[in-house]
C-alpha cells in the first residue's frame, strides 16, 4: 500500500462536496464493508477527471492482484456514479443488474454493476458480491 494511500483517499472523500445523487454515501458504504471483511487490503488510484478507484485484494489471493474495483466515475465531478467489478467467475448475478464486459477488469472478463443513485437495495447487493468475491479470492 502506498505511504500516501489513507491521506489521498480521505482527501478525495473531503473534497467530494457536490452529490446530487447521494453516491459519496454509497461509496463510503461499499468502503467500509470491504473495509470490514477479513485478510482485505485496499489501495487507492486517483486518475481525476476519470475515475477514482478503490482497490480490493485479499492478503492470500496469488492468482490476481485484486479481487474488486470500486470506481468513482469522474467525467463530469458534479455528477458522479459508481461502477463496481469483479471478475466474472468470482461473483454470480441472480437478480441480473450487472453489465458483463468483455475484458472489463485489468484484461479479464467482468462483471460490472453502476451505482448512479443511492439505493439501499442495490447497495446490499453488491455488498453481498463484494462478500463473495473476496472469499474466492482468498481461495485462489
Amino acid at each position: 500500500m502506498k505511504a500516501d494511500f489513507t491521506e489521498e483517499l480521505v482527501s478525495f472523500i473531503e473534497n467530494w462536496t457536490e452529490d446530487s445523487n447521494q453516491t459519496k454515501s454509497c461509496f463510503l458504504a461499499l468502503k467500509e464493508h470491504l473495509e470490514n471483511l477479513d485478510g482485505v487490503k485496499l489501495d487507492f488510484v486517483a486518475r481525476p477527471g476519470i475515475t477514482y478507484s478503490l482497490r480490493a485484494a485479499h492478503e492470500n489471493q496469488t492468482k490476481r492482484s485484486l479481487f474488486a474495483m470500486v470506481d468513482v466515475i469522474d467525467d463530469d465531478p458534479a455528477d458522479r456514479w459508481l461502477s463496481v467489478c469483479f471478475y466474472k467467475e468470482l461473483v454470480d448475478d441472480p437478480d441480473e443488474l450487472a453489465d458483463e464486459v468483455p475484458g472489463g477488469l485489468l484484461g479479464e472478463d467482468a462483471r460490472c454493476f453502476d451505482v448512479d443513485e443511492a439505493d439501499d437495495t442495490v447497495v446490499e447487493y453488491v455488498k453481498a458480491r463484494l462478500s463473495a468475491a473476496c472469499t474466492s479470492a482468498s481461495n485462489e
